[in-house]
């Protein structure tokens, strides 16, 4: 498994399409998948749109209007907000792999989603194949 480190701000989505791209190659499979974790809280991993970066700012502006910072949240840290987005991002995505390669369409791309940075981060690549 390769473990990657990324320094993040407040809050935002950070494509690691590249790195995880790079991973599938040094591994030498051809045919499997390609599992990306997140070991964080309030953070995630999503697939989405690479090619216009407004998506990754409608994501974030839609996610902060469903999960406003509340002073009702009994969370202790005052993060709740960035905990309920995580949870409903997600903590990982699978990817297939074919001719060496992930599979992802056209405009997808992989990133890292931050809810509550700045933050020193990891992320997990695990690749699993022939």
């Amino acid at each position: 498994m390769n473990v990657f480190s990324i320094r993040t701000e407040r809050e935002g989505l950070y494509n690691i399409t590249g790195t995880v791209r790079a991973a599938v190659l040094e591994s030498g499979v051809q045919s499997g998948i390609c599992l990306v974790y997140c070991p964080h809280t309030t953070a995630a991993i999503t697939i989405n749109e690479n090619a216009d970066p407004d998506v990754k700012s409608d994501l974030c502006l839609a996610l902060d209007h469903f999960f406003p910072d509340l002073a009702g949240y009994r969370h202790a840290e005052g993060n709740s907000a960035a905990h309920l987005k995580a949870s409903l991002i997600g903590e990982s995505v699978l990817i297939p792999i074919e001719r060496g390669e992930v599979t992802l369409g056209t405009w997808q791309g992989v990133y890292f989603c931050e809810f509550d940075g700045p933050r020193d981060r990891k992320f997990f690549v695990k690749i699993l194949g022939n």
